[in-house]
């Protein structure tokens, strides 16, 4: 199919309204669930093939099984793990699996559809004040939307916890919730919000919250630099987003990455950058579910375009830039979950660019939900299924 790139005069960050939509003869037809983020079938398939991992420099090692659907895993300073279940659980799980708990004093979550609990993060200062952050849907199927939860982790229990952030915009969808955080280097915090599926021209008006990367102080409150100062747009630091589930930081070069499920084909990874709109759903290269356009455009001007696209979608899930010391190999580069394909993209970048893509870690025939760099500079991936497990990755002796 030939998609077009519009060469026009380049249009205010704002602009591309549901009128615009309208006229490039779109509809938005509504659906009752996503292709690429649904629950896994029951059952563990993760008996790994060890010459497969040593041929390739790696080593891994299961940690402990049984998690139900775990979204997020976070390493705590000394070598333990809080990890969520999207079911409303938030698990201390000790550092060599042995153990788990679940905490007390989390909140309330809607399960139902993608809702549950999703992202969990530490305070960039937590061995002073051991400052958790959760991220999850909040309210009911007439109303919800994603939520942060900040509480003061204490042994087994969360204490004077409360929400710092619901997005204001509330939808009757239990679908495209984003729900990734990351804390950035001057302190601040974002958080990626989805579509709700059946929302998506919301991705394109700033005063609403549905689509977006927001950027809150620490304790929930609005930093003065933020982008914009429009009623309802106070906390939009960018614009554009289906459905994002990967954020993070290049700790050398200070770069912010996401990436996103396209619709059918068109999974992006973004560079972010405040102000900027990465186009959905006026400008994108998936196309629906029904097999129709979404937008006759892969580009539009003014808007930002991807720093790499999967088409067909691998439904990318959880997102590290790895800068560790165990893996030389894999320093500078972006490791990315792929629910579809079951395994993690190595992805080398070079002067801006994608330059490869290498798949890891499929002999574990799995789909992987999270992917992260610990702080010992190993390498842990979440299992998505009803058996989920933790596994550390270490490289081979």
């Amino acid at each position: 199919m030939n998609r077009r790139t519009a060469k026009e005069k380049p249009m205010p960050v704002f602009a591309v309204t549901l009128r615009f939509i309208a006229a490039a003869g779109l509809s938005f037809g509504l659906h009752a669930g996503s292709a690429h983020a649904g629950s896994a079938p029951a059952g563990s398939a993760h008996a790994a093939s060890a010459d497969a991992a040593a041929a390739s420099g790696y080593h891994l090692e299961t940690l402990t099984e049984g998690l139900q659907h775990p979204w997020s895993v976070a390493q705590l300073p000394d070598g333990s793990f809080l990890v969520t279940e999207r079911g409303g659980a938030l698990l201390h799980i000790q550092a060599d699996g042995t153990g788990r708990t679940a905490l007390e004093g989390a909140p309330a979550t809607f399960v139902a559809g993608q809702g549950g609990y999703f992202d969990v993060l530490l305070h960039p200062q937590f061995a002073r004040n051991q400052l958790v952050y959760l991220s999850y849907a909040k309210g009911d199927k007439s109303a919800n939307g994603t939520a942060i939860f900040r509480a003061r982790l204490s042994g087994n229990r969360l204490m004077d916890g409360e929400d710092i952030l619901w997005v204001a915009d509330r939808k009757n969808t239990a679908q495209h919730y984003g729900g990734r955080m990351l804390f950035l280097p001057d302190g601040t915090l974002l958080l990626a919000t989805g579509d709700g599926f059946d929302f998506r021209e919301k991705a394109q008006d700033g005063a609403n919250e549905l689509g977006k990367v927001l950027r809150i102080h620490d304790d929930g409150s609005v930093p003065d630099d933020n982008p914009f100062r429009a009623r309802g747009s106070e906390r939009v630091w960018t614009l554009g987003h289906r459905n994002p589930q990967g954020l993070a930081l290049d700790r050398a070069s200070g770069t912010i990455y996401l990436h996103e499920h396209g619709p059918r084909g068109g999974d992006e990874v973004n560079v972010l950058r405040a102000a900027s709109n990465y186009g959905w759903p006026a400008a994108t290269q998936g196309v629906d579910y029904s097999g129709a356009y979404v937008s006759p455009y892969s580009e539009l001007p003014g808007m930002a375009p991807p720093l790499h696209v999967w088409v067909p979608s691998i439904a990318p899930s959880g997102l590290a830039w790895y800068g560790g010391e165990p893996f030389p190999a894999w320093q500078g580069k972006l490791l990315v979950g792929a629910l579809v394909d079951k395994e993690v993209r190595l992805l080398t970048l070079r002067d801006g660019a994608v330059i490869d893509e290498t798949p890891l870690f499929a002999e574990l025939g799995v789909r992987i939900r999270d992917v992260r760099e610990g702080a010992d500079g190993f390498v842990y991936l979440l299992t998505d299924e009803e058996n989920g497990a933790l596994i550390r990755v270490t490289p081979t002796r």
